[in-house]
Formats: structure tokens, C-alpha cells, sequence
């Protein structure tokens, strides 16, 4: 969505501009408010389809394993898109959509907690990595083995994506968003 929001928006590429990182983040850093909205509202509504289309084809015969599996589906294919070999996707907004319709109050107060963590730290990095990590011992009080192992594997997946800004923090090398370091 953003590659196209962008082109329409400036012309220009989206891997060409401020970090080159598709995300909402980028794009309302550098191009503006209205576009990185834009962004965000595209990734929430590809993940509720993505589910919605899964629940309506699977539902019947697996009933809440549909929302495992597909939105770890909606998560890996939203970080590792073939064409872009991989590379500049973080699925914080895909992961954080998935949670809230797994567990729509503890979810989005997850996802609260993790942006007033942003927002004090000033660090987005994280928020990605936080909210999965506290959704995992309410899963695991909640909803069983199994809604464990995918958000485990969600969380893995975050890691992976930010495990270099993280180490950035601790190094004191990354940018601080919001309190102007």
C-alpha cells in the first residue's frame, strides 16, 4: 500500500525516501500525516481481510485456529514479501491487528501499553517487540497451547525485524523519535 500511496503522493519511490522502510513510521516522517495514516489504514484493512478471507473459507471446520493460522500467515507474508526479497518490513500494525482480533480488549490494551511505552522512551522499536511479549501470559492463561506457540512465533518473527534497532538502544545509537536525542 505504501509504495503506491507514495508514487501518487510525491512521485517518487518509497524505497528511495527517508530510510526506505515501507512502514507508516517512514512515510509520515517524511512525506506527511494524512499519507502515514493512510499507510496504517491500509495494513489494518489487508490483515481483516486476510483473516476475514480465511475465516470464511476455513472457519467452519477449525473455528479459532483460523485466526492462528492466518494471521501468522497475514504476518509472514507481510514481512517477508517475495519481492522485496525480504528486506524493510516490520508488520508492528499487522501483528498489533492480529492481536486485537484475537483478544479485542486485552489486545488493544496491549497495544496501548505499547505505545505509551513509545511514546515515553521515545524508541519504536519497543513497542514492536513489547506487545507481543506481554500478550504471550494472558494466551497462555486464556486461550490455550496453541494461541501460544503463534504468538510465540509472532514475537520471533518482531525480534527478527527490529533485534538490530533494539541493539541500537542498548548501544545508544538509535534515534529517539519523540524527545528530540
Amino acid at each position: 500500500m505504501a509504495p503506491f500511496i507514495v508514487r501518487r503522493s510525491t512521485g517518487e519511490s518509497i524505497w528511495k525516501i527517508g530510510t526506505g522502510n515501507p512502514g507508516m513510521d517512514n512515510v509520515m516522517a517524511n512525506i506527511g500525516k494524512k499519507e502515514g495514516i493512510l499507510v496504517l489504514l491500509g495494513d489494518i484493512l489487508k490483515t481483516l481481510l486476510g483473516l476475514a478471507l480465511a475465516f470464511a473459507l476455513f472457519g467452519k471446520e477449525l473455528g479459532r485456529e483460523t485466526l492462528y493460522w492466518s494471521g501468522f500467515g497475514c504476518i509472514l507474508g507481510h514481512n517477508f514479501l517475495f519481492w522485496t526479497k525480504g528486506k524493510d518490513r516490520k508488520g508492528v500494525t499487522v501483528t498489533c491487528t492480529w492481536l486485537i482480533l484475537l483478544m479485542p480488549i486485552r489486545g488493544t490494551a496491549f497495544c496501548i501499553l505499547g505505545g505509551v511505552v513509545t511514546v515515553l522512551t521515545g524508541y519504536l522499536p519497543l513497542e514492536a517487540v513489547l506487545i507481543p511479549a506481554i500478550a504471550l501470559p494472558f494466551a497462555a492463561w486464556k486461550l490455550g497451547t496453541e494461541a501460544v506457540v503463534f504468538i510465540a512465533l509472532g514475537e520471533f518473527v518482531m525480534l527478527s525485524r527490529h533485534y538490530r534497532d533494539i541493539a541500537r538502544i542498548f548501544c545508544g545509537e538509535e534515534v529517539c523519535k519523540f524527545r528530540g536525542n
